[in-house]
């Protein structure tokens, strides 16, 4: 039976639970979705500091200098305002000065070991084991090379004194002489080290070249970029110009000097341990000078670096360093 009215109440009710229905439907979806994305927001939010890369910097020169006497005896314990930075020719703020005396040594000792040194080789040994004793100490790296036709690590770098000096015993004499790739290897494998460690190269030698595929120019750039200082060693019975690889001799005077090493002419290999010993203690009493270039110069440029200190006193220092960002 079907009462008047009764129809329309009814749909009413329907429309009206259907409607209620739909609302608790799309409150629940909107409910989920929001339950579901807000651990995605949270998750990029918190994860977004760890991916995004950290981009450092590091423009700071390093400099060692070494200040000597009218005698070359090393000076010591000079203040940080007792020394200028040019850069260019603009004064520098001396960012960072300390003391090296007691900072370790990476040191690349490089004989030649081709037929013109032959006669006084067994003495060259004899200082550089000598030399090796007397240099070394814990957490230094030293690495012996010899060089002729081809240039030869014969040791990793070490604090290891009795290698070395067994080293020193297996040495081969060869015919040619591989000056500017001695150069060029040496101051790669030191430009492998830790940068806060000092680098050093020793090369002794008649200054010959004869076999080098490396050029000049590569070597020196190479002497720079590793911030390596190069002491030279000429080894050389000839006194006079004529006979002697003057060529060579030259070559190696420009790129110690710009490293800010130093030249060494002995009259004979007895001499050699008079020479270890000024340059290890020329090692031991450094000032290290640090400076961010101001202004900051594009990378891969090679840039020129005076710097001056104050008293009657010599500065030996690199005179160039090539800026930061440079292609290897």
């Amino acid at each position: 039976m079907i009462f008047p009215g009764r129809s329309s109440r009814v749909a009413r009710v329907a429309l009206w639970t259907l409607g209620l229905c739909f609302v608790v439907c799309v409150a629940a979806f909107v409910s989920g979705a929001g339950l579901h994305a807000a651990p995605r927001a949270s998750n990029a939010h918190s994860l977004a500091p760890q991916q995004q890369p950290i981009r450092v910097e590091v423009d700071l020169v390093s400099i060692l200098a070494s200040v000597v006497d009218k005698s070359n005896r090393p000076i010591i314990d000079l203040p940080k305002d007792a020394f200028q930075i040019y850069d260019e020719g603009k004064l520098q703020n001396i960012t960072l000065f300390e003391a090296e005396t007691h900072q370790p040594i990476d040191l690349a000792l490089m004989m030649d070991a081709s037929m013109s040194t032959a006669l006084d080789f067994t003495t060259e040994r004899d200082a550089a084991a000598r030399f090796f004793q007397k240099v070394v100490r814990p957490n230094d790296g030293v690495s012996f090379f010899t060089f002729s036709d081809d240039v030869i690590q014969k040791t990793n770098f070490t604090d290891d004194v009795p290698k070395l000096q067994q080293a020193l015993r297996n040495v081969k004499e060869g015919a040619g002489t591989a000056l500017y790739d001695a150069v060029v290897l040496g101051s790669q494998e030191l430009a492998k080290r830790k940068s806060e460690r000092r680098r050093v190269i020793v090369i002794v030698t008649d200054a010959g070249e004869t076999t080098s595929h490396a050029s000049f120019d590569m070597a020196r750039r190479e002497a720079i970029r590793s911030d390596a200082l190069l002491y030279t060693i000429i080894l050389n019975p000839v006194k006079g110009e004529s006979g002697r690889n003057t060529a060579g001799e030259h070559a190696l005077q420009t790129i110690t000097e710009v490293t800010g090493g130093a030249m060494f002419y002995p009259a004979s290999a007895a001499q050699l341990d008079g020479i270890y010993g000024r340059i290890d203690r020329e090692l031991r009493t450094q000032y290290r000078l640090g400076f961010y270039p101001d202004p900051k110069p594009p990378a891969g440029e090679l840039r020129h670096i005076e710097v001056h200190v104050k008293g009657d006193y010599t500065v030996r220092y690199r005179q160039a360093y090539i800026a930061p960002g440079a292609a290897k």
